[in-house]
């Protein structure tokens, strides 16, 4: 998958900007959605070497996602450096993933609304390493 995976040496230098994908094991729509995620996140890499990719499994990574409560899967969350530019369930659907990202990538650094656990959660996800991690 995405871990490893070194963007091309003569792409521009970028600000950091993490992409989480929040889903669980037993989501077969979380499953369908992996290689879609994996592949609109590897083609934006290679432009934006400072996107970090993170496939996490809310019952497997409780602890990083602290108060933060996903109803709906797939959730996807941006973080950039000052703060959440989106978060929400969004369409499993490659084009409205790249629109979201591409969108993130190109804007100013802004804030989503607030939710409980959500800031909490943001901090967590600057300091992990980043990483598309393999499915069991």
């Amino acid at each position: 998958m995405l871990d490893g995976m070194k963007p091309a040496s003569t792409a521009p230098a970028t600000a950091s900007l993490h992409v989480a994908c929040l889903c669980a094991a037993w989501c077969r729509l979380c499953d369908d959605y992996a290689p879609v995620f994996e592949q609109v996140t590897q083609a934006l890499r290679v432009r934006h070497p400072g996107l970090h990719v993170h496939w996490i499994d809310i019952e497997d990574e409780a602890e990083l996602l602290g108060d933060l409560d996903v109803e709906t899967f797939p959730t996807i969350v941006v973080v950039d450096g000052n703060g959440v530019p989106f978060a929400g369930p969004l369409a499993p659907q490659p084009e409205t993933l790249r629109r979201v990202l591409t969108a993130a990538l190109g804007a100013a650094p802004g804030a989503a609304p607030p939710s409980p656990g959500l800031p909490a959660f943001a901090q967590r996800l600057r300091q992990r390493r980043p990483g598309l991690d393999p499915r069991p």
